[in-house]
C-alpha cells in the first residue's frame, strides 16, 4: 500500500522560512517524479515545483522561483521543499505527489497518481 505523508508546515511570519518534507512508502521511490502542489482557500490546486527521478531536472512556478528549492533523497524516500522569503500569498495547504514519469517532470495534477493529505502553511503579514 502506497503512503505519501507530508510534514513541516506551520505558522511563520512574512520573510521567514519553512522546510517541508514528504516521505513515500510502498513504492520504488527513485522510479517516481515528485512534486509539490498547493491550494489556497477558494482557489484551485496550483503546481509549485517538481523534480525528476534522479533530481537532475527541476521546475518552479514563477511565483516561487528564487525563493523555494526542491530536493530529494532517494536513499531516504524523502522529498523536500525549502521555502525562504515567505509571503502571505504563500499561505495554502501544500501537497506532495508522486508520478511514475521519467526524464523530467510536470506540474499537471492528472500526471500524479499518489497524493499526500497535505500540510498547512500559514504566513502572517
Amino acid at each position: 500500500q502506497v503512503q505519501v505523508v507530508e510534514s513541516g508546515g506551520g505558522l511563520v511570519q512574512a520573510g521567514g522560512s519553512l522546510r517541508l518534507s514528504c516521505t513515500a512508502s510502498g513504492l520504488t521511490f527513485d522510479d517516481y517524479a515528485m512534486a509539490w502542489f498547493r491550494q489556497a482557500p477558494g482557489k484551485g490546486r496550483e503546481g509549485v515545483s517538481c523534480i525528476s527521478t534522479n533530481g537532475r531536472y527541476t521546475y518552479y512556478a514563477d511565483s516561487v522561483k528564487g525563493r523555494f528549492t526542491i530536493s530529494r533523497d532517494n536513499a531516504k524516500n524523502t522529498l523536500y521543499l525549502q521555502m525562504n522569503s515567505l509571503e502571505p500569498e504563500d499561505t495554502a495547504i501544500y501537497y506532495c505527489a508522486a508520478a511514475r514519469y521519467y526524464g523530467s517532470c510536470l506540474v499537471i495534477t492528472s500526471t500524479y497518481g499518489y497524493w499526500g493529505q497535505g500540510t498547512q502553511v500559514t504566513v502572517s503579514s
